[in-house]
């Protein structure tokens, strides 16, 4: 691998300008393509005509895995134990198990932050009875979005911290599945546990 310096020069495809053009590797802050942060100070190949990032060589990547692994910080939450049985008893009436809890409950965060499912009334579930217990399990989440719609859904229903919202959801799951046995939402969660299997 050719290690590459601040003030190389080369030619590569630049997608604005529509040709190749001469490029300058130069430090900048890359944003990722999916506009969830971005990488600061690497090295990258930045187009010498519009002034553009062209080209992120491969000395840079793990500086943007860094980044990432940063973005992906587990966010973990006390539980009562009930509540981990519930999300274990839900994977297996979709298809799963144990080990696919975490992305059930990432996927319940997302949609109901971003309202593909509604959010209205997610903090009623803590005044019931299921609610309740002492928090001796641990749930571990770990994902580029979820203290984002963790913090969306702080937003959205008022509730003032993330072992409320995490519980709230876990109850919802429980209401939605083993309760009410909603179609919709078993189909979402079936279709998910096939994804990853």
């Amino acid at each position: 691998m050719k290690i590459l310096k601040v003030g190389d020069k080369a030619k590569a495809a630049c997608e604005t300008c529509q040709a190749f053009t001469d490029i300058t590797y130069q430090l900048r802050d890359v944003p990722f393509s999916d506009g969830s942060g971005l990488t600061k100070n690497i090295l990258a190949g930045v187009c010498d005509v519009c002034g553009t990032v062209t080209v992120i060589p491969h000395q840079s990547t793990p500086a943007i895995h860094s980044t990432l692994e940063r973005q992906r910080k587990a966010v973990e939450s006390r539980l009562p134990a009930h509540m981990l049985d519930i999300l274990n008893l839900v994977s297996v009436e979709v298809g799963g198990n144990a080990a696919l809890v975490p992305q059930i409950v990432k996927f319940y965060l997302h949609a109901l932050s971003n309202h593909t499912l509604s959010p209205v009334g997610l903090g009623h579930y803590l005044s019931t009875d299921l609610a309740s217990g002492k928090a001796e399990k641990r749930l571990s989440l770990k994902g580029r979005y979820v203290a984002a719609d963790i913090e969306a859904l702080k937003q959205l229903t008022s509730l003032p911290s993330t072992t409320d919202v995490v519980k709230s959801v876990v109850l919802k799951i429980n209401d939605d599945i083993l309760v009410q046995h909603k179609e919709e939402s078993i189909r979402y969660l079936s279709n998910l546990v096939a994804a990853a299997a």
